[in-house]
């Protein structure tokens, strides 16, 4: 049955109301404002461009001026100018698009669609801060003369050689921005699919998170073109400074598990203790080992203020939704203690800590979720969710020692590293697969009754009796909700426990919206199985969809993103989305793959140039 007749089949009975249509597009966007961001995307390559060449011409010194200067500055530290300032461009900028993702995000759960890619005022920090990584990569190939790249570096021209940081740094950068453009093709062909994890959405997080790779090369590299004394102690600035790449790093990796922040997550449940386990294994092994003493706490403690202060900006500070943000405190600390006996063994740390990170931080982040999150962790996860989490964390942490010791000049032989690395995303991507793989109920129904009404319009509330024509759930379900969202104004998101009755009975504890611009529906995860249950949807003139009115009837449990997703076209054929998502995977793995070559050469290349502050356990 396609999307369109099942809705109907919902809404069976109801009339579409004028008063609740929405006249926002609902696939690409209008064509005056994709010139407009065109043509001030190609305004500023060109701008960026010119500044390059003119630097590299020798007819413009201001960003030698602002290189020598920040080199000169005691909180820099020993790092080379030319890699300061792009590193300092690069994390500003991914501070930026942080903060505007989650303000996006709020926004469309709060609103919905937008009436155009530049209506959405959370769509210009998003843009400029992508544009930044890029920029900052560019900026970072651009400003070493002579041989300052070092031996890690890529010969562009005959006389223009730059570091492998930078160049990874512009394309992690440049994959992100693009999924911009794309996103709009994607929507032209597919309509809106309002998840994020859209195949272009997962472009857009994932070349910003895996930058931080790039910056760590980068950051090694400037260190060694100024060549340290051996001997001196490690400056407390460069400490700091590799604290923020190592915290920047689990911030990146985290923002995948945005939907579950807010309480609105499109997959399965046991998806998030992976996607926890797998962040905090390889970032926090990796500031471990690559900081030193205290590593893996100063890198969480950067994340919490960064990652905790966008929530508080977007939520009491622009009045919009409130993000979750996952502690991985525990985990920190699980790290540092096994770090007392195998620092000096970074495979076995990452093995071992990854190990404790998907086992005893599993259950650490177990608790926090019943206190602070939306959606809390249920017996239900524990089956295939304390399995996946412990894959997520053996892997994280094997890429992070892998990396540290690519950094150290340390890797294993060819075949062992490329064994560990291939392997180690093959288990990532194996339970990601399955986490996503889920399946619908067959002919599950419910009969909704709708008592204790109040208010009017958007003000409209009831509650609900859900009575289902068998057991929907086995045991304890991942959830069982009624979620409310898109209320508008109120800029509310409603995620509301049902109460057990009997077997087959649920009902509210309390009033939840039935009326205005709200979409409100039951929602059911009980192993692999999501379904849900229209409760009130409004009518929406340009997806030519009718009103699903709250009121007593029987209605079929459906996929629920037929109706979290009611933009999604659905007279695309299915190979063709196939084809575009494997098209996006692909350039996914080789931005992996990209990277993963970038730190053997640079492994490689710099081995002559070790320092004993790069093989050694040094007290922070």
């Amino acid at each position: 049955m396609s999307r369109s007749s099942e809705l109907v089949l919902l809404a069976a009975g109801s009339a579409a109301s004028a008063g609740s249509t929405t006249d926002r597009p609902a696939g690409a966007a209008p064509l005056d404002q994709v010139l407009i961001a065109t043509g001030s995307a190609a305004i500023l390559c060109l701008a960026l461009g010119a500044l390059v060449l003119a630097h590299r011409r020798g007819q413009l010194t201001v960003l030698g001026t602002a290189t020598d200067w920040l080199e000169r500055q005691r909180w820099t530290g020993d790092l080379a100018g030319w890699a300061i300032l792009p590193l300092l461009t690069a994390m500003l900028s991914l501070v930026t698009a942080l903060l505007g993702m989650y303000w996006d995000i709020a926004l469309h759960i709060a609103f919905g669609r937008d009436a155009g890619p530049l209506a959405n005022p959370a769509h210009y920090p998003i843009m400029f801060g992508l544009y930044g990584i890029s920029a900052s990569g560019v900026l970072a190939c651009a400003l070493p003369r002579g041989d300052e790249a070092g031996p890690a570096g890529v010969q562009l021209t005959r006389s223009w050689r730059a570091p492998v940081g930078g160049v990874l740094l512009a394309c992690a950068g440049s994959y992100a921005l693009l999924g911009f453009p794309l996103d709009d093709i994607w929507h032209r062909i597919f309509g809106q699919d309002v998840t994020l994890w859209g195949p272009t959405h997962l472009m857009l997080i994932g070349g910003a998170g895996l930058s931080l790779v790039a910056m760590a090369i980068l950051f090694q590299e400037g260190r060694h073109a100024l060549a340290p004394v051996a001997g001196n102690p490690r400056p407390v600035h460069r400490y700091v400074l590799q604290a923020f790449l190592a915290g920047g790093m689990l911030i990146g990796l985290s923002v995948f598990q945005a939907e579950f922040d807010f309480g609105v997550p499109q997959f399965r449940l046991v998806l998030q203790p992976l996607l926890i386990a797998s962040a905090a294994a390889l970032s926090l092994v990796f500031a471990r080992l690559w900081i030193g003493r205290g590593g893996a706490l100063a890198a969480v403690g950067f994340y919490l203020l960064v990652r905790g202060g966008v929530s508080v900006v977007v939520g009491p500070g622009l009045g919009e939704l409130w993000a979750t943000v996952p502690l991985y405190v525990a985990e920190a600390v699980l790290v540092e203690l096994a770090a007392v006996q195998l620092a000096h063994r970074p495979l076995t740390l990452g093995a071992v800590a990854g190990g404790l990170i998907g086992t005893v931080g599993f259950a650490a982040e177990y608790a926090w979720t019943q206190v602070a999150f939306p959606l809390p962790w249920t017996t239900d996860v524990l089956s295939e969710g304390l399995p996946m989490a412990l894959a997520g964390g053996l892997a994280g942490g094997l890429l992070g020692g892998l990396l540290v010791r690519g950094l150290r000049h340390d890797l294993p032989a060819r075949r062992t590293t490329l064994a560990l690395f291939a392997g180690s995303l093959a288990a990532i991507a194996a339970t990601t697969t399955n986490g996503v793989v889920e399946s619908v109920p067959d002919d599950l129904t419910a009969t909704l009754s709708v008592t204790d009404r109040a208010g009017s319009g958007v003000d409209e509330e009831a509650r609900v009796e859900v009575r289902f024509d068998q057991p929907p759930v086995q045991g304890t379900p991942a959830w069982l909700t009624v979620t409310a969202w898109q209320g508008g104004a109120s800029r509310d998101l409603r995620v509301v426990d049902l109460e057990r009755v009997d077997a087959t009975t649920y009902r509210t504890p309390e009033r939840v919206p039935v009326g205005g611009s709200w979409k409100t529906l039951v929602r059911v995860q009980d192993g692999r199985d999501i379904s849900g249950v229209a409760v009130y949807m409004p009518a929406d003139r340009v997806l030519d969809e009718p009103e699903v009115t709250a009121k007593a009837a029987t209605r079929p449990a459906v996929d629920e993103k037929l109706i979290l997703q009611r933009e999604l076209n659905d007279d695309v054929p299915g190979w063709l989305w196939g084809a575009a998502g494997l098209v996006v995977l692909v350039c996914s793995l080789a931005l992996a793959i990209g990277l993963g070559w970038g730190v053997r050469r640079f492994s490689e290349s710099t081995a002559s140039g070790t320092t004993a502050d790069d093989r050694e356990e040094v007290p922070a």
